[in-house]
């Protein structure tokens, strides 16, 4: 056989192994696809930063995992995010979402609030803006902050003239000796507290209808300053002849116990008549 004989077998079992290859990477391409193919609904969520969060970071609802994050993009001053929630899982319209840091060192997760439990749910393409979403705080920030409100109250700051240093020793020589005080008070407030929230229906039905009581005031609010007026022409009536009306009273307090000291004195005779007024009521 000759060379070129002894090739071409060689080169049919090299094509029917590219052949072969091509079919294996077409056939992975295709269930690559299918896997990140969801039919869930998809939504794009708006963010003012987005740190730690990739994609494939979990999508969850009430800590739940109900999809994954798909891309991450800057925009502009913002982040768009898009999120791919699984199969048969419904959000709320007016849903937002929450970019959450359970701790430190732990993966960051969006998650969607409130879950869902009935009426209008977003449409697949819906968008969640940012001015509704929100973004945990970061650890830099805390400190920036930290450091701001430190130096607002150092030497160059609030306390430049001493004032920070005099208030604290005041309220320490006020408050010391009164630390038992002090935990009763707020012992006190607590129990407050909770009378206040076991008994919130009443509190919050109270304060509705005390709302409707001063609604009507303001819709009567004419009449209220007329009465209001009139009061007041009574009251200056009465001041203006103050006078007059004690010796009135005092003049009624004399009758009267002249009224009772006759009907004492004739008790018997009323009776009588009364008693011979009786048949002639009934007639009449």
């Amino acid at each position: 056989m000759t060379k070129r004989g002894r090739l071409l077998p060689r080169t049919g079992r090299a094509r029917l192994l590219a052949a072969a290859l091509a079919l294996v990477v077409v056939a992975a391409g295709l269930a690559v696809a299918g896997a990140f193919d969801s039919t869930g609904t998809r939504l794009t969520a708006y963010f003012d930063r987005a740190v730690g969060i990739y994609a494939g970071s979990d999508l969850r609802i009430l800590g739940v995992r109900a999809g994954e994050v798909t891309s991450v993009h800057p925009q502009g001053t913002q982040v768009r995010v898009e999120l791919a929630l699984d199969e048969g899982v419904k959000v709320p319209e007016g849903a937002r979402a929450v970019i959450v840091a359970p701790s430190i060192v732990a993966d960051r997760f969006v998650q969607l609030t409130p879950a869902y439990r009935d009426g209008p749910a977003l449409a697949d393409g819906a968008v969640l803006p940012a001015s509704g979403n929100r973004t945990p705080v970061e650890i830099d920030q805390l400190y920036a902050s930290v450091t701001d409100l430190s130096k607002a109250l150092g030497p160059d700051g609030a306390n430049s003239a001493g004032a920070l240093s005099d208030l604290l020793r005041t309220g320490a020589a006020n408050l010391d000796g009164n630390g038992a005080a002090i935990g009763d008070s707020v012992q006190e407030f607590g129990k407050a507290a909770k009378t206040l929230n076991g008994s919130s229906d009443n509190l919050f039905t109270t304060l509705s209808r005390l709302q409707t009581f001063t609604t009507m005031l303001k819709d009567k609010d004419t009449d209220v300053r007329t009465a209001q007026e009139r009061l007041d022409t009574v009251v200056g009536f009465f001041a203006d002849n103050k006078d007059d009306l004690t010796g009135a009273l005092k003049e009624l307090g004399t009758a009267l116990a002249q009224v009772k000291q006759f009907i004492a004195d004739n008790r018997g005779e009323l009776k009588k008549n009364v008693d011979k007024l009786v048949p002639i009521t009934q007639t009449l």
